[in-house]
């Protein structure tokens, strides 16, 4: 007589997760967890960077590259970058003679915004009147970008382990006239899912996280922390937002304050969890400035391991 099938438990069952975002399958393997490991362990970099450094060009009154001296700015500095990906103007490239060698026009704007005159602060050591600061700056930068191109992102890079080549609380923002691919394929899943189910998938999905429980990091009234189903990053998270926001100028007030109170709660237990100044990739996806339905995401924090 046969033995009956064991029991499936995804602790010690390889599976494979669907994300709905990207329309892909994720290979879970968690039993893994549980062989032997005798790695590489790295200790803590020591760490101790100067509150302004004149040598360091995102500092107040240093000289940048290009020669250009920054303003003894006091709180938010935000200059187009001295070496852009992208330009505003740049000739079309010429037809192609094969189908396999395409081009196509890039153009865009790439920007830099310094969240703090102070070298030796991260985002999770400003206050929450800072933070603030830096969100009502993102909504304004969207809102003035988005007058002209379709796609505003919104990244910062934290860390030289994550390619940072300073050590400033900054961030990046480049606005294109095409939409990337990442956000071309989850601005098509979302409107799929739309017309399929009646809601907006990310809105469904994060009411499902907060009644489940399982992958909570944290929470408030307006936003909610989790580590999302489909994981491929170490320590990846996602934040969403418990409303239907599209875009970062549609934020009301409170919504602003308790933005900024969850993202310093998420970045410090990164730092606390690795007693370190965490190094992290994070963007902001929201609506494409010209049509689709698309929720205000951040698509997360992720170590480099």
């Amino acid at each position: 007589m046969a033995e009956p099938a064991p029991e499936f438990r995804p602790s010690d069952h390889q599976h494979l997760r669907y994300n709905p975002l990207h329309d892909d399958w994720v290979l879970v393997s968690a039993h893994r967890m549980r062989r032997p490991w005798h790695g590489q362990m790295e200790k803590p970099p020591e760490e101790d960077v100067p509150r302004c450094d004149l040598a360091n060009p995102l500092c107040p009154g240093a000289t940048r590259a290009n020669g250009k001296v920054n303003p003894q700015y006091e709180g938010i500095f935000l200059f187009n970058n001295d070496f852009p990906a992208l330009q505003p103007e740049a000739p079309e490239p010429g037809a192609s003679d094969h189908p396999l060698f395409r081009a196509a026009s890039a153009r865009g704007v790439c920007q830099v915004m310094c969240f703090h005159p102070w070298s030796d602060l991260t985002l999770p050591l400003m206050s929450l009147a800072e933070i603030r600061a830096v969100i009502d700056k993102w909504a304004e930068i969207a809102v003035e970008l988005g007058a002209s191109y379709p796609w505003v992102q919104i990244f910062e890079n934290k860390g030289a382990m994550m390619g940072c080549s300073n050590p400033h609380p900054h961030c990046q923002v480049w606005a294109s006239n095409y939409l990337p691919n990442e956000a071309r394929l989850e601005e098509r899943t979302q409107r799929e899912y739309l017309q399929e189910h009646s809601v907006p998938m990310l809105l469904e999905y994060a009411q499902l996280e907060a009644q489940r429980k399982e992958r909570v990091v944290v929470e408030n009234s307006d936003w909610l922390v989790v580590v999302p189903y489909w994981a491929v990053w170490p320590f990846q998270t996602l934040l969403l937002p418990r409303r239907h926001v599209c875009r970062f100028q549609d934020l009301r007030y409170g919504e602003r304050d308790s933005l900024a109170s969850i993202m310093k709660r998420l970045l410090t237990k990164y730092d606390n969890l690795f007693q370190v100044s965490f190094p992290y990739s994070m963007g902001w996806h929201g609506k494409r400035l010209r049509r689709g339905q698309r929720l205000l995401v951040c698509r997360g924090c992720c170590a480099a391991l």
